[in-house]
């Protein structure tokens, strides 16, 4: 029997996940569960590196994202699933690479540039901020992975994370295999106001949304910006209702829409309706294990000891392999 390729990946611990944390990173996860012997993380530390002003929200956004995973469809039975800061060696992993690990590197980041620009408002001229891709290659080869599922432009991350590994076989022994990007669809998909879906923008629809919320939430989409009367022909291109229709409603509606949309024979607030109700009966089992899951917390609980029973244990043995590699 062949032995599964491992994978490692992580997120961010800010809120609720919503459709775009799903159709961007979850539903591919959940589809490499059969393939792959995942190790999927709930990067707390990570949370730090922009919010380490406002920490007291992490623990009940930890706790709302492993109950979002569990209910949309990982399951511990095929995956590990833990909380990084449960998993001491990942800081110590990091102390050590961090030591070894060129300045240029992480100041050449793209995401380090962009997110400086983008997130005026913070203090972000922390060494933890500059220096995530270390923490972040640490959370990778921790667990000796052979790949990431990333999107395309998340590969110059996964880029640094070899070049680390790279850099502490070379001084110190072959220890860590170079972790390769697993470069996965992802799926497009907007928010309400056809801006990135973001917690921070207010234009998200979220997975433990009740069917009244999200009934409100797309009657308040932009649709086509031509289209200013019901009697007026409609583009579905430029719709992102019709982006929607596409993902959760069925061929027929789909072609159905996209004719009477460009005759003017459907108006808008009729498109959203029928696709409320379609995402609504999508999400509806989603919404069902999320509320099983917040009132059953001790099965929660035991789900992420056991896996991070299992991911303490790879860690402990790497660390051992690489004090020894390091003869400290």
């Amino acid at each position: 029997m062949t032995e599964k390729k491992r994978i490692v990946s992580g997120m961010r611990p800010t809120g609720a996940l919503h459709l775009g944390n799903y159709h961007g990173a979850l539903e591919n996860w959940i589809s490499m569960q059969d393939t792959y012997d995942c190790f999927f993380f709930i990067a707390d530390w990570h949370a730090l590196t922009s919010n380490y002003e406002n920490p007291g929200d992490i623990p009940a956004y930890t706790r709302q994202m492993i109950i979002d995973w569990l209910s949309a469809g990982l399951s511990p039975e095929k995956s590990t699933l833990f909380v990084q800061s449960h998993i001491k060696e990942h800081a110590e992993l990091f102390l050590l690479l961090s030591m070894i690990t060129p300045t240029p590197w992480l100041e050449r980041n793209p995401t380090y540039k962009d997110q400086i620009d983008q997130l005026q408002s913070k203090d972000l001229s922390t060494f933890g901020f500059l220096g995530y891709p270390v923490l972040q290659a640490a959370d990778i080869i921790i667990y000796k992975a052979l790949g990431v599922p990333v999107g395309i432009d998340q590969v110059p991350h996964i880029e640094i994370t070899r070049e680390i590994a790279r850099r502490f076989n070379y001084l110190y022994g072959n220890v860590f295999p170079e972790p390769d990007a697993i470069l996965t669809k992802m799926a497009k998909i907007l928010g309400t106001d056809r801006r990135k879906m973001s917690k921070s923008y207010n234009n998200a629809i979220y997975l433990s949304d009740s069917p009244e919320a999200i009934m409100k939430t797309v009657s308040q989409m932009i649709t086509d910006p031509q289209r200013a009367r019901r009697s007026d022909p409609g583009n579905p291109d430029v719709c992102n209702v019709f982006e929607f229709h596409k993902i959760y409603s069925d061929t027929s509606l789909i072609s159905t829409v996209n004719e009477e949309c460009r005759r003017a024979k459907i108006g808008c607030v009729d498109c959203k309706k029928l696709m409320a109700k379609n995402l609504i009966e999508a999400l509806d089992p989603i919404r069902e294990k999320n509320l099983y899951f917040n009132d059953h917390p001790e099965i929660v609980d035991d789900i992420l000891a056991a896996g991070e029973k299992k991911a303490g244990r790879v860690a402990r043995d790497t660390l051992t392999e690489v004090r020894a590699a390091i003869r400290l």
